[in-house]
């Protein structure tokens, strides 16, 4: 057993006192519990359930590619070239504009989409809707949506604005959820590194 784990330079696991190994899984819980927090922190700085996302298909190319992480603010204040010009007055602000890039959950699936707002409109009786379409795509988003649903309720079903991006970041993210198994090595990975680390 020793030469086994000698060979895969796990020895050292052997030599730790019970109090370093439980030091050590207090520092890597420690890393996940501040990941998470800075997470929750962005979420409700940006207004956002998912203040980045990661572009999963080509249907907004040439905008984004597939792989592009893209940032999100829920707020709108018009921050940049993607959410629309920057606000004079607030009070005056019109809301989501056509043209702007926005991303969606449609009930039933769990896969966030980025695309491009297309037509809106606000009824006197109904909120504020979006019809959106991606770049890439022939046809408007009108099938991507629920059953008998024509447009997308600003309020409750975009997530976000995109305001900025990274190319091809989002790579990593995409090949853990197409290889679960590979979340679970880098997982086990990580977590034997912060283990066996020297304090």
């Amino acid at each position: 057993m020793d030469a086994l784990l000698d060979q895969l330079g796990l020895s050292e696991l052997l030599r730790l006192k019970p109090r370093q190994i439980l030091s050590q899984v207090l520092n890597f819980a420690l890393i996940l519990g501040t990941a998470f927090m800075m997470w929750k922190g962005l979420s409700v700085a940006t207004d956002s359930p998912s203040p980045i996302v990661v572009v999963l298909s080509g249907s907004m190319e040439p905008a984004f590619q597939r792989g592009d992480l893209l940032f999100l603010w829920n707020r709108n204040l018009g921050m940049n070239q993607y959410a629309g010009p920057p606000i004079v007055n607030s009070s005056q602000f019109p809301g989501t504009q056509v043209g702007e890039i926005v991303v969606y959950n449609i009930v039933g699936k769990d896969i966030p989409i980025v695309h491009r707002v297309v037509r809106k409109h606000k009824g006197l009786r109904t909120p504020f809707n979006l019809l959106t379409k991606g770049d890439n795509n022939h046809a408007d988003d009108t099938e991507l949506y629920a059953r008998n649903q024509y447009y997308l309720d600003r309020e409750k079903e975009v997530i976000g604005s995109v305001v900025g991006y990274i190319p091809f970041v989002g790579y990593v993210t995409i090949l853990l959820s197409e290889h679960p198994w590979l979340k679970s090595a880098m997982l086990g990975i990580m977590g034997l590194l912060v283990i066996l680390q020297r304090e």
